[in-house]
């Protein structure tokens, strides 16, 4: 586990801020480790070509939708065409997620683009998945900082962080849900791709530790003569708009100047979309007055485990269509505990987590998408409160992780 400091020191309890905590107090830690890794054990190294026949039928799925998107998107704007886009978009990102964890690593002769250590890596970015950032960048904000620090303040996707100013401004509830949709639309651009740069130190180009990170926003997109902010848009924004807003466009040159100024309409339509989607299924998986952050750090397996579960939702399960448009982020829970799973498995091992919750009291949470994303709003515009997962009787513990 990356930065993970791990021992098998006495149990310690936890505490919360919640109305209904005391379920905290009944929680079976050390059974609940002892069956996760035994069903991990079950599952791994049983990937096979049914899994990557599988998400080879994920990417033409996705690569149809850009198909008929940017096949009518000339014609002229409208949203229909911008969908199309955004669901090709939203499926290389799903791929990014998926391969980048190395569930398909291990099957035997899978071709190596497929793999972790290959896809969206290099000039591969420009054919794979070419988002926001660099994949060296998400395997360590997402693999790494939020997987192992899910919860904390130096988890890099926490809601407090990104939507903490909103919670705390003052002013009426609507100008702060105006604000959230502002930020939904365009969340990959004004949170994550600053993310990117903040992780490294610029002059060894190192990666940062992680309480040593401090992370650039939004407020600091234009600030030049900051090293980090010139890095930012030359090695990240600079290549997704030179191919997206730019030379996509242009090769509907030969049908006319309007067809590429529609082309570049709907595919910026399409980005607002992307976001929008992403946003849906990203944030209320970690957000919800339901949910947990956590005010320390996990010590050993069975703490990591429980907060991993304690501080993440499900949405709905089961169907094909379902996990598609849920990104496969539907079963959160699922993939924070086993990140290094193929899609299909998420579905067969889901229904046999859920029940080893329930065998060793830990509170397994999964609602609809509707409810889960109006509990993340909640909390987000501050009109529900956060419950904070805190140590009973050690007041080091419960620090601020960035103090």
């Amino acid at each position: 586990m990356a930065d993970a400091v791990l021992d098998q020191s006495a149990d310690r309890t936890f505490a919360g801020t919640g109305p209904d905590d005391a379920v905290l107090d009944g929680m079976n830690i050390q059974g609940f480790r002892i069956a996760v890794e035994a069903l991990g054990d079950e599952y791994t190294g049983t990937a096979d070509e049914a899994d990557f026949r599988h998400l080879r039928k994920i990417e033409r799925v996705g690569r149809l939708f850009s198909l008929v998107g940017f096949a009518t998107a000339w014609i002229i704007p409208n949203p229909l065409s911008a969908f199309c886009i955004q669901m090709g978009v939203s499926t290389r990102f799903l791929l990014l997620h998926v391969i980048g964890h190395g569930g398909y690593d291990d099957i035997p002769g899978i071709p190596s683009r497929y793999t972790s250590r290959r896809f969206a890596f290099g000039w591969r970015r420009y054919v794979d998945c070419l988002e926001w950032w660099p994949a060296d960048t998400w395997h360590r904000q997402h693999n790494e900082l939020h997987h192992y620090h899910t919860g904390e303040d130096t988890d890099p996707d926490t809601m407090e962080r990104h939507g903490g100013p909103i919670a705390r401004l003052r002013a009426p509830r609507f100008v702060k849900h105006i604000l959230v949709f502002l930020f939904s639309a365009t969340w990959k651009f004004t949170a994550y791709g600053p993310n990117a740069v903040s992780l490294r130190d610029q002059e060894t180009r190192r990666w940062l530790p992680a309480g040593r990170v401090r992370f650039l926003d939004a407020r600091h997109l234009l600030q030049f003569g900051n090293r980090r902010i010139r890095t930012l848009w030359l090695k990240c924004y600079m290549p997704y708009i030179a191919v997206h807003f730019v030379a996509i466009p242009l090769l509907f040159l030969p049908l006319g100047s309007t067809a590429v100024l529609f082309v570049l309409l709907n595919r910026l339509m399409a980005e607002v979309m992307a976001n929008i989607h992403g946003a849906m299924v990203i944030f209320p998986s970690h957000a919800g007055d339901d949910l947990y952050a956590s005010r320390f750090h996990y010590r050993n397996k069975d703490e990591f485990y429980a907060t991993q579960v304690i501080g993440t939702a499900n949405y709905r399960t089961g169907t094909e269509f379902i996990d598609y448009m849920s990104m496969w982020l539907n079963y959160q829970v699922e993939h924070h505990l086993f990140p290094r799973l193929t899609m299909l498995q998420y579905r067969s091992i889901q229904p046999r987590v859920e029940a080893i919750c329930r065998r060793y009291r830990i509170p397994y949470v999964q609602e609809s998408i509707v409810t889960r994303a109006r509990r993340a709003v909640g909390v987000i515009t501050g009109a529900r409160p956060l419950r904070e997962l805190r140590l009973r009787d050690d007041p080091m513990a419960n620090r601020n992780n960035l103090d």
